[in-house]
């Protein structure tokens, strides 16, 4: 049966993944976007702004609509004839988010509550998926212990599956985007509750592939790849022995696709590689030497706030309620993401 989709932030990397993969099973798509990313970022034009928007206007079922979350009347109305909304509308960057916290209040806190009150007050009583983040943990995950190695960080033994859906939120540090990440996915989960509303909260790990325009500030496996293949200089912060769990944007795409089938009535979930799919910022360079036969300029900076040491999720909930777990492994996926980078070269020139 087809149904009407409605992607928030459909023109990003995310959105614009779970927007072809519905328009492909012939669903009707609405992709809802204020093409905003380069001013977000502070950037006078941010590579591939508008490259999403294109390539999904050329599906015939999917319908581009110029819009923004922050306008609820505009945002009810977008979420009125929805069967399903995946809300991936957001500001991304911790960075930015700590020189200027007012988008992160305006876009990720605010933006979702009026996608939350457009999916109550419709009559079609829509599922939501949200597109949540690690952040929610703040610094509380470095009161983990560690274990040093050569080349990464690694988790004590008592955290070897990665940090559970349980892991305390309060008392520490979560920079303003997190905050406002968390303060969207604590009101999603009261939704469900309290109006009746089916919900899916993914709180993502390192997501990366094709069509992410990675930049220094967000969505750093897509940024080591490009400065591969284009000579640009690589500002490590910190040591490089960081750790995250990654997860290849399919497979992503795919754990949604299990939690709208499961008929579940909502469900919180960390969303990433877990255990067995991990890189640190030197294993990922070494990586992209084998892959590209360049080496990127590196240089070292201090720690960013609230920098994680490791990260890496907890997915047994995902794999029990869902029967979901990840399939394409970090060097499939980088291959991937390297042989894109490469095919569009023109766009990273400038």
């Amino acid at each position: 049966m087809k149904r009407q989709i409605l992607v928030t932030g459909g023109a990003g990397f995310i959105g614009s993944h779970v927007a072809e993969r519905f328009a492909l099973r012939g669903d009707d798509v609405t992709i809802y976007d204020n093409l905003s990313r380069a001013a977000l970022l502070h950037k006078k034009d941010a590579p591939g702004t508008t490259f999403n928007w294109d390539h999904l206007g050329r599906h015939a079922n999917v319908r581009r609509v110029r819009g923004d979350v922050r306008d609820r009347e505009a945002t009810v109305a977008a979420c009125a004839g929805a069967d399903v909304i995946v809300h991936a509308a957001a500001q991304t960057a911790v960075t930015t988010s700590v020189t200027d916290p007012a988008p992160d209040f305006d876009t990720n806190l605010n933006g979702t509550f009026n996608v939350l009150e457009g999916a109550r007050l419709s009559g079609r009583r829509p599922a939501v998926i949200y597109c949540s983040t690690n952040k929610v943990y703040g610094e509380n995950v470095n009161a983990v212990g560690l274990r040093e190695e050569r080349e990464r960080y690694r988790f004590e033994d008592r955290f070897a599956h990665g940090i559970p859906e349980t892991f305390s939120i309060d008392g520490c540090e979560h920079t303003p985007y997190g905050c406002s990440k968390l303060g969207g996915d604590l009101y999603m989960q009261d939704y469900a509750r309290l109006f009746g509303l089916r919900v899916g909260v993914f709180r993502m790990s390192c997501i990366y592939g094709t069509r992410q325009f990675g930049l220094e500030d967000q969505g750093w496996v897509a940024w080591f790849s490009i400065a591969a293949l284009t000579g640009r200089p690589i500002t490590i912060f910190g040591d490089g022995k960081q750790v995250r769990d990654v997860l290849f944007v399919e497979d992503l795409v795919d754990a949604y696709d299990a939690f709208l089938e499961s008929g579940r009535p909502h469900g919180l979930y960390n969303m990433g590689g877990g255990p067995r799919h991990t890189l640190s910022l030197h294993e990922l360079l070494r990586l992209l030497e084998e892959e590209t036969g360049t080496k990127p300029p590196v240089s070292y900076a201090d720690w960013r706030p609230s920098d994680q040491k490791v990260y890496i999720s907890d997915i047994r909930r995902a794999h029990d309620e869902l029967g979901w777990a990840p399939r394409v492994d970090p060097r499939e996926g980088v291959k991937r993401l390297v042989a894109w980078v490469r095919d569009h070269k023109e766009i990273f020139a400038s």
